[in-house]
């Protein structure tokens, strides 16, 4: 091969590299906004679902479990207060599993929703599944504890998937739960502040 030809094909390979990082901006710019609001509307659709009754659900501040950016939110009917959910992240066997804790005004927990994991096929990926979920309603930080076997007012863990238990029970939603109770509890002063700021930020 002669030198011109090696240049021959280092341009080609050059120009092709160029091309195909163009075409990928322009797809990423494209899609980026449709992926950003399919997204939002998930997350808004998942929320509806945790409290049902509410007829207004709004963001009154955020925090990070495990670095990962996350929110928690009022939930009102006819403009009073029923309720909270928080978004949650655990760290399993596997990944970091992301779920919506529901909790009505005494912090007790209503429900819970896993949004995204990549546990184990056929073991962690359990935690999905209503016969665990259910597992949560009328659990407090408390009783948001993971026994292996039968318990009457502890959380059952998953048969094989001990670490996935743990990490939605104790790391996800007791800590969600707890944060939630150190936060708003008693409608003090930390509420209204976290309240105030975030009509504040909507008014802008």
């Amino acid at each position: 091969m002669t030198p011109k030809e090696i240049v021959k094909i280092a341009i080609n390979l050059v120009v092709i590299y160029v091309l195909g990082g163009l075409l990928l901006a322009f797809v990423y710019a494209k899609t980026s906004p449709i992926m950003f609001i399919k997204a939002k509307e998930e997350k808004e659709a998942a929320l509806k679902t945790m409290m049902p009754d509410a007829d207004k659900i709004e963001e009154i501040g955020k925090w990070e479990p495990h670095h990962k950016h996350a929110g928690y939110y009022v939930a009102k009917k006819d403009n009073e207060d029923i309720g909270y959910i928080v978004e949650s992240f655990g760290k399993g066997y596997s990944s970091y599993i992301n779920m919506l804790v529901a909790v009505d005004k005494n912090f007790t927990v209503k429900k819970i929703n896993i949004l995204h994991h990549a546990e184990t096929p056929g073991l962690g990926d359990e935690i999905e599944k209503d016969y665990f979920l259910s597992r949560f309603a009328g659990k407090t930080v408390d009783t948001l504890v993971v026994i292996k076997g039968d318990t009457a007012d502890k959380v059952e863990a998953i048969s094989g998937a001990t670490i996935s238990s743990r990490a939605v029970t104790e790391d996800g939603v007791r800590n969600g739960v707890k944060m939630l109770t150190e936060k708003l509890s008693g409608g003090g002063e930390e509420k209204k502040e976290e309240q105030g700021k975030e009509q504040e930020h909507g008014s802008h």
